[in-house]
């Protein structure tokens, strides 16, 4: 019988068309801090997703954007050795390791490296390695609808762990521990994953979860959206600004965080301060309600877009004026 596609899946793979395919990868939602005894943890290693082929050993590395990367790290060529396998599709990441951590600013000299001979004096001084932490296609057959478990024990057998490639350990319930370990050494956080699970291709699922430690700034309420459902009479979400090189910089809306008694607080002085024009420059929010910068705010957040917005965004606290 036919296995039945995962709900969000896509797209839909079968069969050995996907050693030549451009697959993107399965990503993961934000999440705190948690225990679980459903769920093993690893490190979020601070790299460039990668997912690695290996077909009758030619080797092929794709980054998240789908991209060929092969060239860029030729010291990786041998890879095809260290996997005791046909043909294989891997997940994981490329790091580049200074005094074992890996680093950011390192790997970014790598991806940016373009001139051939560049790409080849760098692969000598800064060498990539890549850590193996998911199994998606091994010896003719697609695995990546198994569960987690049986995926983990069927990488594990097939990869010999070099210099150049590494298999990302795992702990099992004791998330809260694991992280606080982790963020103490200096790595950027941890992944948390369902055991159970399948590997959800191009999709993102709560059966991964990032967890990050979470940052915070002061910011200055510039507007809200109306409410809905059961917050009709108050309102949706804030719309903040922080400061940036002497002005105020859009932050985005912060939707998450209010209890009832902020909400019943906060909804009055906001209308009392509506004013026509937005405080910042050039927001555009469909049906905003601007406010006059009078108020201010505590937002924690996961990190910062290239925009600068906040991603996953949570109201803390009001501040004094």
């Amino acid at each position: 019988m036919k296995q039945p596609r995962p709900p969000g899946e896509k797209p839909a793979f079968t069969g050995p068309e996907m050693l030549t395919a451009r697959i993107p990868p399965m990503l993961a939602y934000f999440a705190p801090p948690f225990d679980s005894p459903r769920h093993l943890f690893e490190i979020k290693w601070d790299g460039t997703r990668c997912l690695l082929f290996l077909d009758q050993g030619r080797l092929r590395l794709q980054n998240r954007r789908l991209e060929d990367i092969t060239h860029r790290y030729p010291e990786l060529a041998g890879l095809a050795g260290d996997l005791q396998a046909t043909n294989a599709i891997l997940d994981g990441e490329l790091v580049v390791l200074a005094d074992g951590r890996p680093s950011f600013p390192l790997l970014q000299q790598r991806e940016q490296a373009a001139d051939p001979l560049k790409i080849s004096l760098l692969a000598r001084r800064l060498p990539a390695t890549y850590i193996a932490f998911d199994l998606l296609f091994l010896n003719d057959r697609p695995r990546h609808l198994l569960p987690l478990e049986e995926r983990r024990a069927l990488l594990e057998g097939c990869l010999r762990e070099s210099p150049r490639l590494v298999l990302s350990r795992a702990v099992y319930e004791h998330g809260r521990a694991f992280f606080a370990e982790a963020v103490a050494q200096g790595f950027e956080g941890v992944m948390a994953k369902a055991l159970g699970s399948p590997y959800l291709i191009g999709t993102r699922s709560r059966f991964w979860l990032k967890i990050k430690p979470r940052l915070t700034e002061e910011c200055v309420i510039i507007g809200y959206t109306p409410g809905k459902g059961g917050r009709e009479e108050s309102f949706g979400a804030l719309l903040v600004a922080g400061p940036e090189g002497g002005r105020l910089v859009y932050r985005g809306r912060v939707g998450s965080g209010f209890d009832e008694a902020t909400l019943g607080e906060l909804t009055p002085r906001l209308r009392a301060l509506e004013t026509e024009t937005p405080p910042v420059a050039g927001v555009r929010v469909k049906g905003a309600r601007w406010v006059r910068p009078q108020l201010r705010a505590l937002v924690s957040y996961q990190e910062k877009t290239a925009r600068g917005h906040f991603r996953a965004p949570v109201f803390v606290r009001l501040l004094p004026a």
